[in-house]
């Protein structure tokens, strides 16, 4: 096949070579720039076939000289240095989700932009909240409750960090939940950390606190030190220009009533 482009985020991937069984997989779930690309910011090739199904999420880092590999039981990623081309192969179509969302978010961070953080985000108006927790707090069903209002992610939200704004772009990582596509991206309003409850109570967490809370959040796999480092200062800028709440909501949409 002659090369693909997908847009996510700010970002155009060229993919160079892909196996047909996953192609219809990245026409679902991916959008196409608008604009003819002059340079692409990532070349990408996807093979099928490789490993064994999923078994667990841990990921073993392979540093070479020259590149870094991402090796899963279930994918196989190998990208050189710069982050700007990279080679994906995997079992199934849950492989290679998984392996893009490593591999995007290992290069937005490579190249300070900012971070995938494990939650949902949904817009209310032009502002965009995020609704975080451990597993099973409730993500999914604070994204489904908020319908009609636009969803941005159910799993992984795209988070750009600049020194002016946070902002939220419309992510193609999903796990349930499907998406129209929104192509803006909009201002960070408020996080939400997420306790499924009797009654709705929202309350404002201490920075240092909500640190704490998010420091788990974040998709990432730092292959060298100063990775990490950028992760913590991307955290800590977020908690000091977003407020971030506890948020013990009932199983309906009223808890909007706490946060619009």
């Amino acid at each position: 096949m002659s090369s693909l482009y997908i847009k996510i985020a700010d970002h155009n991937c060229k993919i160079i070579q892909v196996s047909n069984e996953f192609l219809p997989f990245l026409l679902d779930r991916f959008p196409f720039p608008n604009d003819q690309v002059e340079g692409p910011d990532l070349n990408l090739r996807i093979n099928h076939g490789y490993g064994t199904p999923f078994e667990d999420y841990e990921v073993k880092i392979i540093k070479k000289e020259d590149h870094v590999v991402y090796l899963r039981k279930d994918y196989f990623i190998e990208v050189d240095s710069s982050f700007r081309n990279a080679t994906i192969s995997a079992y199934d179509e849950l492989a290679l989700k998984h392996a893009l969302m490593n591999l995007y978010s290992s290069f937005i961070l490579h190249h300070n932009w900012g971070l995938l953080l494990h939650s949902s985000c949904v817009m209310d108006g032009d502002q965009a909240h995020i609704f975080a927790g451990h597993s099973g707090a409730g993500k999914s069903t604070a994204a489904r409750l908020s319908a009609p209002r636009k969803l941005l992610s159910d799993e992984a939200t795209l988070i750009k960090v600049t020194d002016r704004s946070i902002r939220i772009y419309d992510s193609p990582f999903r796990s349930e939940l499907e998406t129209v596509g929104y192509k803006e991206h909009v201002p960070l309003s408020s996080i939400q950390l997420l306790f499924q409850a009797k009654f709705n109570e929202r309350s404002q967490v201490k920075q240092s606190d909500a640190f704490m809370q998010l420091m788990d959040k974040v998709f990432y796999w730092p292959y060298k030190e100063d990775e990490v480092v950028k992760v913590l200062e991307f955290l800590k800028k977020i908690v000091r220009e977003v407020p971030v709440y506890d948020l013990h909501f009932q199983k309906n949409n009223t808890f909007w009533e706490l946060i619009s």
